[in-house]
């Protein structure tokens, strides 16, 4: 059995796509697990490949008042089967060179973990492991995160990954350590209650223009669309104490004032845990700002919720619509119904929030989905006083949604993830629709 501490480099790879922007995204399972590994007193390096502030970049890139900004962007080849389709496709992130040289500067890793997000930046992955393999061809590379969870094969086949594994990292954490390095890792602490794990390691990056906030994994929810239940089976939550200390700690700490909850069920059993949460922060009297880019659930849109989250520093709220179709015949899921909605706007501009900070996102480009249902939605939701924000439908493995989706697609979306890509509308077969969308982008409804 090894004693002395390896080395463990953590990686998030580039996004290649048609566009791409920083909004409040961050590899939060990864920055966990190079957590638990400093707790632990082993050796973590971290390479950011969509890094906005990298030491290389330019002084001038953009950074919004909210932590967002746009990433470098360099175009690349399509890929295969994409060649024809009149779209430029880009690497998002650091050059290249950059990323070889800053692999050339640390000191040699026993085991490497990459992350993966979206399915569709699968050939992102795949180039960042290749580079990874020419610096360090004799040390194992770990794939993990949303990819290769929901594409475990494709991950197995396509990468050049040793070894790709499933769902939350921190139970497989000792046996890949032991397995890989012939560490023998102490896996105290790492039951599942998350209140005992460390704060995500944000202090790796170059600089926190922002932090995430995850406050529970998993999700009530099972919704047609959605790998959530998948990822995450069970819900688990985290303290108010515990989320506080956090907030508290990147803030005073590293000055940190945007936050962007990744929660997928924030204000549900908001009385035992949202609420108490957002009375400390108010009390603490922290000048700090909250972003909901994951959306919250309408119906627990209630006045005490909006009034809380107006005083505690919520800026940018964004509520799960999905459609303004109320209907019990609807196609999709329904979780609220129309008087909810209604309520939930009223009681969030009673509580001081303004028209441009209130979102309704609704989908698009389903299988199937007549546009007339998108347009006649966002007409609802602009006569409310609001935004409505058009959520392009991804088609996802393991999701109640996914078989439709191959059936209805004009892409074999059982060959490569880059075909699920939303931008693609992969299921919407018609150059009308298509058109209509475009339409409806810009809001020439």
């Amino acid at each position: 059995m090894k004693t002395d501490s390896p080395h463990i480099l953590c990686i998030n790879p580039w996004i290649h796509d048609f566009a791409a922007f920083d909004f409040w995204a961050k590899p939060l399972g990864l920055l966990s697990i190079a957590a638990i590994l400093c707790e632990k007193g082993l050796e973590v390096s971290y390479i950011d490949c969509l890094d906005r502030f990298h030491p290389e970049e330019s002084k001038n890139m953009k950074v919004f008042w909210d932590g967002r900004g746009p990433f470098r962007k360099t175009e690349i080849d399509l890929p295969k089967g994409l060649e024809n389709i009149g779209k430029k496709f880009s690497r998002y992130g650091i050059k290249p060179q950059w990323f070889a040289a800053d692999l050339k500067k640390i000191k040699k890793p026993d085991l490497i973990f990459v992350t993966s997000l979206m399915t569709y930046w699968a050939t992102g992955v795949k180039e960042t492991i290749e580079m990874v393999k020419e610096a360090y061809p004799d040390v194992p590379v770990v794939l993990g995160g949303i990819y290769a969870s929901l594409c475990y094969e494709h991950a197995n086949k396509d990468t050049l990954a040793d070894l790709v594994i499933k769902g939350s990292g921190e139970h497989h954490l000792k046996k890949i350590i032991r397995d890989f390095t012939g560490f023998e890792l102490d896996d105290n602490n790492l039951s599942g209650d998350l209140d005992a794990l460390p704060f995500p390691a944000l202090d790796l990056q170059h600089k926190i223009a922002y932090a995430p906030i995850l406050t529970s994994r998993g999700c009530p929810f099972s919704c047609e669309y959605c790998a959530s239940s998948f990822l995450e089976p069970e819900i688990r939550r985290r303290s108010p104490e515990n989320v506080f200390r956090e907030i508290e700690h990147w803030h005073q700490n590293f000055g940190v004032q945007n936050f962007a909850f990744y929660d997928d069920a924030l204000l549900v059993n908001s009385k035992q845990h949202a609420f108490p949460l957002f009375e400390k922060i108010i009390a603490s009297k922290m000048d700090v700002w909250f972003h909901t880019p994951n959306a919250l659930h309408i119906k627990e849109i209630t006045e005490q919720a909006a009034r809380l989250m107006f005083k505690a520093g919520f800026k940018t709220i964004r509520m799960g619509l999905e459609t303004t179709d109320f209907s019990k015949t609807r196609n999709h899921d329904g979780k609220v119904s129309k008087n909810e909605f209604y309520t939930a706007v009223e009681n969030l501009k009673a509580a001081g929030f303004e028209k441009k900070q209130i979102g309704a996102y609704l989908l698009c480009g389903l299988p199937g989905q007549n546009l007339d249902e998108v347009q006649i939605s966002m007409h609802l939701v602009k006569q409310t006083g609001i935004h409505p924000v058009l959520a392009y439908y991804t088609p996802i493995p393991h999701t109640p949604m996914w078989e439709s989706a191959v059936t209805h697609s004009k892409f074999d979306l059982l060959e490569h993830p880059v075909f699920t890509n939303n931008t693609l509308f992969p299921c919407v077969k018609s150059t009308i629709d298509l058109k209509r969308i475009s339409r409806l982008k810009n809001l020439k409804i």
